[in-house]
Formats: structure tokens, sequence, C-alpha cells
């Protein structure tokens, strides 16, 4: 018989009636709140990650593929169109996952462990980009002043099933082959600006030089709203052969390509394949994290938050523990010293308290559990906490819950504590026997 655990589980059986009832449900409380704590801080930044890295996605794709002189800048493609008439095109998306080897080493040798792709290439898509100013008649007067606006032309193989998660009124663009389109979509916030919605007419001009210029009359077919108002208020989507006309370019000229993952972390892999073994020399690929860098360095900093979130609240329910424990051990001086008198060594005595803390931490746990994840679902079910969309691209905090993080947090914390309560165990060692026997 374990007679540590055994005891252990009198003295928390008896506890009840003790004066320490309220300290242990102090740190139960402590713990509880602790891991509640950790739960949402989780879900909500794993949550907040990947919404915004869906919408950045849905809009501009995994992987571009763009003219190598046109790598650093996605505005140069104008000047540097390719050709759709490609061996990768558009075969691509049929390539399902791949095996490749990690080079991200920091002292430049290559890895010799070979990975595979969770996914592969769901699609692959042409686009156009062509920056240009915008304004709006209505039976000849002009009902706003002119802004800058870029318009993205898209081809029939568009991934609607990703952007129309987006569209907030009117319809998507029917793109077909043998006909050109006069619609245009726009953001919400664009529509707000120049107080325009569904059905309305915007008039595109274009300057291809010092003095000439091209304009194009667009109907306003829907209305999108991404979130990403850094994004939405400077782009609208028309049909690409209307910017292949405005610019002149041959009907299998694109200004590059999109490419579409379904799994996001298959991205760099996907990015270096496709730019090694896959492209010629003079076309250049590039994941769009490397393209937006700063909005993904700032999602990284998350990460950091996260981090220091966690260790606060874990550093809390440590001191919360230390603290009863040390209570406890105070409280049952009279036992210690019974037990050192009976022959019992002090590891053995240290092992009841270390039982008992365990009991009260898994306690703790198993509430803040319940909590956090009751919070959790009532948050993601109604929306309950809003936020200003234009500050954090979202209108409603996000949750996403990952099991195996929140199995780790809980197997963390209960190992952790545990291991700082070692510490004050150590008070057990320094009572006397005859002393504690007559203490009082």
């Amino acid at each position: 018989m374990n007679l540590p655990l055994f005891l252990a589980r009198g003295v928390a059986k008896g506890g009840s009636q003790s004066i320490s009832r309220t300290i242990i449900g102090i740190a139960v409380v402590a713990v509880a709140i602790s891991m509640a704590t950790m739960v949402l801080a989780s879900a909500l930044i794993s949550g907040f990650k990947t919404e915004i890295s869906v919408k950045i996605f849905g809009f501009w794709g995994h992987v571009h593929i763009t003219e190598e002189n046109a790598a650093n800048d996605i505005m140069l493609t104008t000047e540097y169109p390719i050709s759709t008439e490609q061996d990768f095109y558009p075969s691509l998306e049929e390539l399902g996952p791949i095996t490749y080897r990690d080079f991200e080493d920091p002292f430049g040798t290559n890895s010799t462990e070979e990975r595979t792709t969770q996914g592969g290439i769901r699609n692959i898509q042409p686009f156009i980009l062509l920056p240009g100013i915008v304004s709006v008649f209505q039976e000849g007067e002009q009902l706003a002043d002119t802004e800058p606006l870029i318009l993205k032309g898209i081809d029939q193989d568009f991934a609607w099933e990703d952007f129309a998660q987006y569209m907030v009124e009117g319809d998507a663009l029917e793109v077909v082959k043998d006909s050109t389109s006069r619609g245009i979509l726009i953001s919400n916030s664009t529509s707000r600006r120049l107080q325009i919605g569904v059905g309305d007419r915007i008039d595109f001009v274009y300057f291809s030089g010092l003095r000439e210029e091209k304009s194009r009359a667009f109907r306003v077919q829907g209305i999108y709203k991404t979130g990403l108002e850094e994004y939405d208020s400077k782009f609208a989507i028309v049909d690409i052969k209307q910017l292949r006309r405005l610019l002149n370019w041959r009907d299998d000229e694109v200004g590059g390509f999109e490419v579409i993952l379904d799994d996001i972390d298959d991205l760099n892999a996907f990015a270096n394949y496709i730019h090694y073994d896959v492209l010629p020399q003079h076309l250049y690929a590039d994941s769009i994290r490397n393209k937006l860098r700063e909005l993904f360095n700032w999602l990284d900093i998350q990460d950091y938050n996260g981090i220091i979130i966690l260790i606060l609240v874990v550093l809390v329910a440590v001191i919360n523990m230390m603290t009863a424990l040390l209570i406890l051990i105070l409280e049952r001086t009279n036992m210690i010293g019974t037990l050192k008198a009976l022959g019992q060594d002090n590891w053995s005595i240290r092992k009841i308290f270390l039982y008992y803390a365990g009991f009260i931490v898994i306690v703790g746990l198993l509430l803040g559990n319940f909590v956090g994840l009751g919070l959790a679902w009532a948050q993601k079910t109604f929306g309950i906490v809003k936020l200003d969309e234009e500050s954090y691209y979202l209108a409603v905090a996000p949750i996403k819950l990952e099991w195996l993080t929140i199995l780790g947090l809980n197997l963390g914390t209960f190992v952790i504590t545990l291991a700082f309560l070692v510490l004050p165990s150590y008070l057990v060692t320094q009572i006397d026997p005859v002393k504690a026997i007559r203490f009082k």
C-alpha cells in the first residue's frame, strides 16, 4: 500500500473541517482562474491568427508566381506580363502532397530529414493588378471626387469558394471565356466613401503614359468586406479581360498567378518547391507571407504576448499553491511529529503534502477547464465580445480551440506547479518530532 497517498487522502477528507479550508479554497480558485485564462488566451490568439491569415490568403492566395523583375513589388507586374502558356498551368493544381527537405538551418547545412506536406495544391489562378483613379457619375454629373483604386482582374478559375464568405451584398462576377463582364466588386468602405451601391456606375481611368489615358465604365455588381480595411479601401475586382484591353495585352498575358494550397502549414515548402523545381528561370515564386511581411510579423508578435500571459498566470497559481502548502504543513505539525516518531522519513512525509497539493491542483484544473471552455463556447456561439474592426480586422473576438494545446497547458501547469512545490515541502525536514508532538 502507498502509505503517503493513503494519508494524503485522509488529510484531504479532513481538510473541510480544518482552519485551512479558506486557504485551500483560494488556492483552488487561483488555479482555476489561471487555467481558464490560459484556455481563453490560447483560443483567442489561435483564432485571431487563423482568421486574419484566412482573410489574407482568401484575397491574395498563398504563393505568387510573377516575372522575376516584379518579385519584390507586385505592382510592377503591369510592366512585366507573363504568358499563361506555361507547362505548370493549369496542371499545377493537380499536384498532391510532396516530400521535401527543411533547409531552414542557421548554419547553412542541409537537413537530411525528409518531410511530407499535409496537403497539395488546390487551385492556381491568373491575375492582373492595375492602379488608376475612379469617379462616379449620374446623369452626366460627377457625384464625388476622384480617388485612387487598384483593380484586380480575375479569370474564370478564380476560387470563389474562398471569397464568397466576404460578400455582403449583390452577386459574384460571372467571368466566362467568350464574353467580357462589365461588373465590378467594390469593398464596403469604397461603397461608403463614393456613396454608391449595387447597380450604380463607376468610371475607372488608367494612365498609360504621360498624356495618354484610358477609361472604362463599370457597373457595381457586388460589395464585399474582408475586414482588412487597409486592403479593402484600395482594391476592387473585375473581369481580367477588361484589364487586358486597357493594357493592350494579348489574350494569353497576365500579371502573375496565385497558388492556393490545401494546408497553410505547407506554405514555405510549396513556395520553395514551385520556385526551384517547377518554374522556368525567368519566373519567381514567393509566399504571400514574405510579400506582406509586416502584417505577418505583427501576427507573430501575438505568440509572444500569449507566452507572457501564460507565464504570469502560471506564476500566480504557483505562488498561491506554495502559500497553501506552507499553511498545510504548519497546520499538520503535530501529525508530522507523530509520523517521524513512528519511523517515517522526511521524503515519505513530504510526499503526503505533495499528493495533497496534487489533488488541489487537479480540482483547480478541472474547474478552470470547465469555466474556460464554457466561456470559449459562449463567445464562439454568440459572439459576446465585439472588436473595433478597423483596428483589429475582425468584428468579433475569434475562438479556435486546439485540443493538443489545451492538453499541453494542463499537463504543463500540473508539472510546473508540483515542481515548485517541492521547495516549500522542505519545511517538513525542519520539524523536530519531540517539539511537534507537544505543538498545539
